[in-house]
């Protein structure tokens, strides 16, 4: 009831206040520390929670009470949660609903209607939604579909929020443009149904951001076979809980993984 009770008291965001910039090609600068929090602690102006909720479903809630939900699928928990805005991707039902809650304003998909491309910029005040598309693979890996998953980027807090989807392919260098510097990215680590883990570790070490946050993993087995691959170069971080709160001043100083336990929001 506590947690309900602070969505409740989250929610209602103010869309006039001015969005911090975001700083996507920028290094964070001096020492930092990520410390796990509880939502009902609060906010600072500055920071972002970010809530791992299940598979490659996130919120991330911004201080004004601005929430965003990636990957939607019509089941967030007994919470009674109605966010500002959601994101889908079509690979199957564990990525999107076709039936979303109606009170829920404004729901972006990850593919384009009638064949063409996904093209979002939504500003929601506190929080910028943007896109960049990438193609996906056919059942059973037959085939390719263009621009069939939405790689989507939050810019909030100053921050450069990336999920990268379903994603099946490396992107290519006009992909890593208009993606920019992600200072946190939410990866896939499955290992097969998106891409091979050599692969997306390659592509999350070019990405160079700040704080990786492993999803889509279907046993331990694939989580830690990723973890093995990046902790070479990156610090990697059991946090024992489901969710952060990061701001542009605490950014770890060496690139990090955290990983976040799954809970379902009630």
């Amino acid at each position: 009831m506590r947690l309900l009770a602070a969505l409740i008291l989250l929610a209602g965001p103010t869309f006039g206040q001015e969005r911090i910039p975001s700083h996507c090609i920028a290094v964070a600068q001096g020492e930092a520390s990520v410390v796990p929090v509880a939502l009902q602690d609060g906010l600072e102006p500055n920071a972002v929670l970010i809530r791992y909720i299940d598979h490659a479903s996130f919120a991330i809630v911004t201080a004004d009470g601005t929430v965003a939900v990636t990957d939607y699928t019509g089941y967030l928990g007994t919470a009674d949660l109605v966010p500002d805005v959601v994101t889908m991707n079509n690979a199957h039902s564990t990525h999107w609903t076709a039936a979303p809650d109606p009170r829920i304003p404004n729901v972006l998909r990850g593919w384009g209607e009638a064949g063409g491309a996904a093209d979002h910029r939504l500003d929601l005040g506190t929080m910028l939604v943007r896109n960049v598309t990438t193609d996906t693979r056919g059942p059973f890996g037959e085939g390719a579909r263009r621009d069939g998953n939405s790689i989507f980027i939050f810019e909030a807090a100053g921050l450069c929020i990336g999920h990268l989807g379903h994603l099946h392919q490396i992107p290519s260098d006009e992909q890593y443009a208009a993606i920019g510097r992600l200072d946190v990215v939410m990866v896939p680590v499955d290992g097969g149904y998106t891409m091979r883990l050599e692969d997306m570790a390659g592509v999350v070490k070019r990405l160079r951001s700040s704080v990786v946050i492993p999803m889509h993993w279907f046993s331990r087995t694939s989580l830690d076979s990723f973890l093995a691959e990046m902790s070479g170069q990156f610090t990697v971080v059991e946090t024992g809980g489901a969710q952060i709160a990061l701001s542009l001043r605490d950014l770890p100083s060496v690139p990090t993984v955290m990983v976040l336990e799954p809970a379902y929001i009630d």
